[in-house]
């Protein structure tokens, strides 16, 4: 669950608060809002997808960022922390005020939860499809086994692919993943790992 915790902040005043803080906090044009804990089914999702993702891009160029690393969204003037970034050319990194931020993400992902799914379909992808290098934009639900792949055409529109229970893989990038391997030892019902 995110709350706001601080009002009208520069964003010097943000990198100053981000630095001391024990807690993510993101910038979102003046507002700093402090990101909670996930559940156990986000996390497990979001290992997962590390570790395929890390598996199919390691002979490549390609980086897999976990969810400390911080983004501009330069148009929207915000700072966020996506769930996951990958970056296949050389990243960009700005250091503002002793922390480095990504400036060129190719891929985003975000893990769904009933607190931030609203925002990450709504607010953040309109400041996602801002940023000229992102190409795609990943929706993976936590609650059932469902991805949904967002892709810039060369006309910049956004073409939509579902990838639902019964398919077997979900393309992210140049990656084949396996469904199930997104979804490995999470149990929708009991929120515990499943065997």
């Amino acid at each position: 669950m995110t709350a706001p915790i601080v009002t009208q902040v520069s964003e010097e005043e943000y990198f100053a608060l981000l630095k001391e803080s024990t807690e993510k906090l993101e910038y979102h044009g003046g507002e700093v809002v402090a990101m909670a804990g996930a559940q156990l089914p986000h996390n497990l999702i979001a290992s997962n997808l590390i570790a395929s993702l890390w598996n199919c891009l390691r002979e490549g160029n390609c980086l897999v960022l976990n969810s400390d690393q911080l983004v501009h969204l330069v148009e929207c003037s915000k700072y966020v922390f996506p769930d996951l970034v990958i970056v296949c050319q050389a990243p960009v990194l700005t250091e503002r005020y002793g922390l480095d931020v990504l400036e060129n993400p190719e891929i985003i992902i975000e893990i769904l939860s009933d607190s931030t799914e609203l925002v990450d379909r709504t607010e953040k992808f309109d400041c996602y499809k801002q940023i000229a290098s992102v190409n795609e934009y990943v929706l993976v639900a936590s609650k059932k086994k469902k991805v949904e792949v967002y892709r810039r055409t060369e006309a910049n529109e956004w073409l939509l692919h579902d990838y639902l229970p019964q398919d077997q893989t979900v393309r992210i990038g140049s990656c084949t993943l396996l469904m199930d391997d997104i979804y490995r030892k999470v149990d929708f019902e009991t929120r515990t790992p499943a065997p």
